[in-house]
């Protein structure tokens, strides 16, 4: 009898899963990701960087494109992959993990631990509103800064093409 009851408890249960019990999440796309690389590639063409690797992951950290300059030194490809993994999976520009194991938490670099991160300068998180979509990780550029720079306008390349939420149209 009790296996019964708690049978049909637990059919129950699952019949009245609801639209609280997931979320429809906004998902980076391949095209999305191409267009990622080409406005960062332009960037880094335009201002002259020596070397650029670039690469775009999903939210997940999971690498959708990777394109990289010639002359850029072969390990930038997975440099890039990492800072674009971190940005991804932390929800914020890598250049601030950086500067706080450098100048005021430098125990942060024990997360390496308990998960793998490049806290570097030149990640940046994609975002759709306040959904973390993916991320662009740049390496290999004249300093990390122009990293940054070339990553930033990576990211720029989706804001214009990004739909309002619903409720700022009204």
């Amino acid at each position: 009898m009790k296996a019964t009851v708690l049978l049909t408890l637990t059919l129950l249960a699952a019949r009245t899963a609801g639209a609280s019990d997931f979320t429809a999440q906004p998902t980076l796309t391949l095209e999305g990701a191409k267009r990622v690389v080409a406005a960062a590639m332009t960037y880094a063409r335009s201002h002259d960087a020596p070397g650029a690797a670039v690469a775009v992951v999903d939210a997940g950290g999971h690498t959708i494109c990777l394109e990289r300059l010639d002359g850029t030194f072969p390990a930038s490809a997975d440099v890039s992959i990492g800072k674009a993994r971190t940005a991804a999976h932390f929800g914020r520009a890598t250049s601030g993990m950086e500067d706080a194991i450098n100048k005021s938490r430098p125990a942060l670099a024990s997360v390496a631990a308990v998960t793998a991160f490049t806290p570097l300068q030149g990640g940046i998180p994609i975002m759709v509103g306040k959904d973390v979509i993916g991320a662009i990780g740049v390496s290999g550029a004249a300093s990390a800064q122009q990293d940054e720079q070339i990553a930033i306008a990576g990211a720029g390349a989706l804001k214009e093409s990004t739909p309002a939420p619903a409720s700022e149209g009204r």
